[in-house]
């Protein structure tokens, strides 16, 4: 009794501190229940999140990772896409997935995933869409503030991504990776503005952001000598899955000398030295196939979901523009892979 009556006090206390803004309002539901959210970024932030619409596509164990932190925080809505049938494999990283599930032939994975994912918060709107994402319409896209793809090919990554920047409004695009125990994040805000808090005052901030094909154009010579293995290694490994018309994962320790030889020419072609990526590590990426190390899932979907509700709320630096994990040295590293910024007369800005 006295737990339901401090419930109530404390629904109608938050019924009476509702903040108007731009004619909407969050309800003393909404309020009660993003109480410590509220209290962490504020009300501004919390209503610009229950007004975003997020669009994932491939449900991997990182993706669905993702989708339970947003829902949890109350995004406005999601809508998810897979059409794929559940796999003993999928089992194995997905939790929002049955386990009775690989039995059920009439079901896709984003079906089975929609009916968990609306238990952990009945007041977000989770829906399915099915069909091949890169064969929508481009004005699909305007339904969504952020799009995110998940173990998505290398040409249809790129297309996705152009779809969402040639919007009028803008559109965020996140693309995550897991392949066993290491993983990557690439984030394309475009043209981005935020406030940054310093001690007692804020400044306005602005990042240029690239696309994902501009991005991966950079030659590697002008990169920082320093920049992580995983990114030169990765860059092998798609290339290797497109030649052979491979799907993401879709790979074995069998494939080695062929990719060996890929690293040797790429690094050639770009003057790197082949030590920039370690046999070792293409071994362990290629073995990996598809298979995901379930708490890299959790990592990478902590931080991508951190990452969006930071670009939507305005809260907090933004990452720039990919970020690794690698579970063998237990860290992460965020670089910024950037064209050079361009002059009014086309050349670009370095001396």
């Amino acid at each position: 009794m006295e737990r339901a009556n401090h419930h109530q006090n404390l629904t109608s206390r938050f019924s009476r501190l509702q903040i108007q803004m731009d004619g909407e309002e969050l309800s003393a539901q909404e309020t009660a229940l993003y109480d410590r959210q509220i209290r962490v970024w504020g009300v501004d932030a919390q209503k610009r999140l229950s007004k975003t619409h997020v669009l994932v596509n491939g449900l991997n164990g990182t993706a669905v990772e993702f989708c339970k932190n947003i829902v949890l925080a109350g995004v406005g809505s999601l809508t998810i896409m897979d059409d794929r049938i559940v796999t003993e494999d999928a089992l194995n990283a997905n939790f929002l997935i049955p386990p009775d599930a690989v039995k059920d032939e009439g079901s896709s994975l984003a079906e089975l995933c929609c009916d968990s994912l609306k238990e952990f918060n009945p007041m977000v709107h989770v829906s399915v869409e099915r069909g091949d994402l890169t064969q929508l319409d481009d004005e699909f896209f305007d339904k969504f503030d952020v799009v995110v793809v998940s173990c998505c090919p290398f040409n249809n990554k790129k297309l996705i991504n152009d779809k969402c920047r040639k919007r009028q409004k803008r559109v965020g695009f996140y693309s995550v990776d897991c392949r066993g125990s290491c993983g990557e994040i690439f984030v394309d805000l475009q043209d981005y503005s935020y406030e940054q808090k310093k001690t007692d005052c804020k400044s306005g901030c602005h990042l240029q952001y690239p696309s994902f094909e501009a991005a991966i154009s950079v030659p590697w010579r002008d990169l920082p000598r320093k920049v992580s293995k995983l990114y030169f290694a990765l860059r092998v490994i798609e290339k290797f899955e497109l030649c052979e018309g491979r799907n993401p994962g879709d790979t074995s320790t069998s494939d080695l000398p062929v990719v060996l030889k890929l690293r040797k020419e790429s690094c050639d072609a770009q003057s790197l030295n082949e030590t920039h990526i370690p046999t070792g590590l293409l071994e362990r990426l290629l073995a990996a196939g598809a298979k995901e190390h379930p708490p890299l899932c959790a990592i990478l979907g902590g931080i991508l979901g951190q990452e969006v509700i930071k670009a939507v709320s305005g809260k907090g630096d933004p990452l720039k523009n990919f970020f690794y994990f690698d579970v063998a040295d237990g860290k992460g590293v965020i670089e910024d892979i950037s064209p050079p910024p361009t002059n009014a007369d086309g050349t670009n800005g370095q001396p």
